[in-house]
């Protein structure tokens, strides 16, 4: 089973299991991870979900093995690869539940983007993370529009050209992440439930105006503001 699931009251978590290969994202286990993530959105049970990596690692990135049948020859499984993990990746601001990435591990290329995907990012003391894509001839694509939004231009083209990997402190240090702890999943599941406890409604009207603000104009965004400000007498206490 390439995604473990565990639920542990209302906090479901959701652990990548390809230990031999630290995670690697290959595309049964990037469609059991879009699948998994929907499906935690969807579970009436379940009011935050923690994204973490089974054994040492966190993710790999995109696993290597499979490039060999990503050919121009091949377009058809290039173009659905490329549509998956885009998919993977847009998923997180569009899902109504928190997610908080228990960074357990090294998080590299793709696996860096997950790691900083989530809402809120809990990373171990002795993990490290960044985006190795140029050393390999290749680009961080997908996972750069994300990276840019959390850390802005300087730091992410920093990171994305010379594929230099970050320590957790430094990851810290530039708001890549929220806490470094030495076991980030026990901190993980401790945010999740935190998060579990709040006003449903509350915290599902918080992230989306939250991600919808972050790339509005001051104007709009502050319409938005007012809108979701007029909704809030109708939320009810959990």
């Amino acid at each position: 089973m390439t995604l473990l699931v565990e639920d542990r009251g209302a906090v479901r978590i959701l652990a990548m299991n390809r230990p031999e290969k630290r995670n690697a994202l290959n595309t049964e286990l990037t469609r059991a991870l879009l699948d998994g993530l929907r499906a935690a959105d969807a579970a009436e049970s379940v009011r935050c979900i923690v994204l973490t990596g089974a054994g040492q690692g966190f993710c790999a990135g995109a696993d290597l093995s499979e490039f060999k049948d990503l050919t121009p020859e091949k377009q058809h499984l290039v173009e659905e690869r490329a549509e998956l993990t885009m998919q993977l990746h847009l998923v997180f601001p569009k899902m109504a539940k928190p997610v908080v990435t228990a960074i357990n591990g090294a998080a590299m290329g793709g696996g860096a983007g997950l790691a900083v995907a989530g809402d809120l990012a809990v990373m171990a003391e002795s993990a490290k993370l960044g985006y190795p894509e140029t050393r390999h001839g290749i680009v961080a694509a997908i996972v750069m529009a994300n990276l840019v939004r959390q850390v802005g231009r300087k730091h992410a083209f920093e990171l994305v050209s010379f594929g230099e990997s970050l320590s957790s402190q430094k990851a810290l240090a530039i708001g890549l992440v929220n806490r470094v702890v030495p076991d980030a999943l026990a901190e993980a599941v401790t945010l999740a439930t935190k998060l579990s406890e709040m006003n449903p409604q509350a915290i599902q009207a918080t992230k989306q105006l939250f991600h919808e603000v972050a790339d509005l104009s001051l104007e709009e965004a502050l319409k938005r503001g007012r809108e979701t400000n007029k909704r809030m007498r109708a939320f009810k206490k959990a």
